[in-house]
């Protein structure tokens, strides 16, 4: 079986995202369940395999890390410096009806 096209297919992806989203909604810290799954539930179905990596390497790291970097209160390091960590940033999959209330 060394069919490079079963390690990417549209199950194993779905199933990947499945588990992203669970992962963003269930965090340590109710504020970050807040940023991260409203994030997810925004773009995860949209974005690139390269930005899948990256979150998931996010969502590896601690919260109270992960918060300060998304917050700005300590400096991002390198490798999780990304334009995705950069578009979590601006909040604005914070926005919308739910919000506005």
């Amino acid at each position: 079986m060394s069919d490079k096209g079963a390690e990417n297919s549209p199950i194993d992806r779905e199933a990947r995202l499945r588990r992203l989203r669970f992962r963003a909604w269930h965090r340590g810290i109710k504020e970050m369940d807040l940023i991260l799954g409203h994030f997810a539930d925004q773009v995860l179905d949209s974005i690139p395999d390269e930005e899948i990596d990256q979150l998931e390497s996010l969502l590896e790291v601690e919260d109270t890390a992960l918060y300060n970097w998304i917050t700005g209160r300590e400096n991002t390091p390198p490798q999780h410096d990304t334009a995705l960590l950069a578009r979590i940033r601006t909040f604005q999959h914070m926005k919308g009806p739910l919000w506005q209330r």
